[in-house]
């Protein structure tokens, strides 16, 4: 999965089309993805006491990787990407537009 933690995507598909956030999880058994801010879900809590209180709480709901791109930071656009392995061995992930290395 060419998706990491904390990467900036943009969401291509659903309810929340267009919407912009930070990676916050990534699910690898599942291709899915958390996105800060993005496919908020109502959840309801029973009251525990001494612990939290009850009621609805919202919070982000995992998206299929297929439905989010990486937003590249040098040229600020929904970008494919690819991998390009360095002269030392490693492999560093790489826009396909402007061919920069994504960090």
């Amino acid at each position: 999965m060419k998706i990491r933690k904390g990467d900036t995507v943009s969401v291509l598909k659903g309810k929340d089309r267009g919407k912009q956030g930070r990676v916050e999880r990534v699910i690898k058994s599942s291709n899915r993805v958390l996105v800060e801010g993005v496919n908020m879900i109502t959840r309801h809590v029973k009251t525990n006491p001494g612990v939290r209180q009850g009621g609805r709480i919202q919070q982000e709901a995992a998206i299929h990787v297929s439905n989010v791109m990486i937003i590249c930071s040098n040229c600020n656009t929904n970008s494919r990407v690819g991998l390009k392995t360095l002269e030392d061995g490693s492999k560093v992930r790489i826009c396909r537009k402007c061919k920069e290395i994504i960090n």
